[in-house]
């Protein structure tokens, strides 16, 4: 039986848990040290920390902080661990409590966040979903039930410390080309709401000032949110610090290529069993910049998609050269436009492709001017037909509760 090395309350605020952090910062202590080839599991806090909740209202979701975010259980340290290794971890298991079988999806207020398509859902909107073993489904998103894939969104290293300066004055120089856009470019460090780990509270308070945020991926890992990290997936980091420093947080039941709407993911609370070894010199010997990973060899069996087409022409009809975020923007929205034929809401159909196990191609980018992308919908997630036919599309969707929605405050 492995040892679950850290251990969380959900009905405790995790800033009274010092095993927590929410800041990248090289000075955070470790909080367990393991040895290669050590088994063992670490329970984690849902990303936000415990502020949203089982219900029909999204305020919870409009209001919350995310200067927060994301509450990472950690650092691990591991023994032998130097900067220039590889730290190899296998995801061994991972799942949701007995006492939280249940978890959520959101779009942020573009005031608080935004997301992928937050021009088209301006405003917070949350679903809950229900977890019966492997499978999930939704009150508020009916005639839909999947399997999940389960993987946390965050998982990386501490950086060290040119790593993070840099980090900073990157961020920080792209911010101030547009300093009042919302959201904003980047999220610059936010020292009032770290919480530092074991740090005592003086250097706590001048860490903080400069830790950098967990909301980006990085060269460390970080939040990736890579939906094929799921158990038996093996990711080799590139290590910064004296014993790696292995954190990790942002659990997810299931998700849909991109997140797409950035709290795009079924969020949740849970644990991960993971297993650790180390490459010596890995990252000069097979020249590693970001970490490189091998697929869970489980994966939810579909077979058949709707695959959906977006080029990099906007919804504006304004031409963009290659840029396959356009495209894909595209591909979402035909996929939105499409399920609404069935008696779905946008906000349902977006919800289904944040959701549900959808794949994200990037399809071209040499045909100049367009890049394409696609969306690839699994088809039996569905209790009804919805590929193309003659007869053409029907309303399908059962009446009842749509996604709720928060109006700005």
């Amino acid at each position: 039986m492995a040892e679950t090395i850290i251990k969380i309350d959900l009905k405790k605020s995790p800033y009274e848990n010092e095993m927590i952090h929410n800041r990248w910062h090289p000075d955070i202590p470790m909080v367990k040290t393991v040895k290669p080839g050590d088994d063992f599991i670490i329970e984690c806090y849902d990303w936000t920390g415990g502020q949203i909740a089982n219900n029909d209202n999204a305020d919870d979701v409009r209001d919350v902080d995310l200067t927060q975010v994301h509450f990472l259980s950690g650092p691990v340290g591991v023994e032998g661990a130097e900067p220039g290794d590889l730290l190899v971890v296998d995801i061994l298991d991972i799942g949701a409590f007995q006492e939280s079988l249940w978890g959520f999806n959101g779009f942020f207020s573009k005031q608080n966040g935004g997301g992928f398509l937050t021009e088209h859902f301006p405003e917070a909107q949350k679903s809950i979903w229900d977890f019966n073993g492997m499978f999930t489904k939704s009150r508020h998103v009916p005639n839909v039930e999947f399997a999940g894939l389960m993987h946390p969104g965050l998982i990386g290293c501490l950086p060290s410390k040119e790593m993070l300066l840099e980090w900073n004055k990157r961020e920080k120089e792209l911010y101030d080309t547009e300093p009042e856009r919302v959201p904003a470019l980047a999220t610059l460090p936010y020292a009032d709401t770290a919480h530092m780990g074991r740090m005592a509270p003086d250097a706590a308070k001048a860490a903080a000032a400069e830790g950098a945020r967990t909301v980006p991926p990085r060269e460390h890992g970080g939040n990736c949110d890579i939906k094929d990290l799921s158990r038996g997936s093996k990711i080799y980091f590139p290590v910064y610090v004296k014993g790696g420093g292995l954190s990790v947080g942002d659990l997810h039941f299931s998700q849909g290529d991109g997140e797409i709407t950035f709290c795009g993911a079924i969020e949740m609370a849970g644990w991960i069993h993971l297993r650790v070894n180390l490459i010596k010199d890995g990252m000069a010997k097979y020249a590693i910049k970001n970490p490189i990973f091998k697929p869970s060899p489980i994966a939810p069996k579909y077979d058949d998609y709707l695959i959906f087409e977006g080029i990099s022409v906007d919804e504006y009809g304004e031409q963009h050269y290659l840029d396959v975020h356009v495209a894909y923007r595209q591909a979402c929205l035909n996929a939105i436009n499409y399920l609404t034929k069935f008696g779905y809401s946008k906000a349902q159909a977006y919800s289904i492709l944040g959701c549900a196990p959808v794949q994200g191609h990037i399809s071209g980018v040499v045909d100049i001017p367009n890049a394409c992308a696609t969306l690839w919908l699994p088809t039996d997630i569905f209790d009804f037909d919805v590929n193309p036919s003659a007869e053409g599309p029907s309303k399908k969707v059962s009446p009842g509760m749509d996604v709720p929605l928060s109006k700005d405050k």
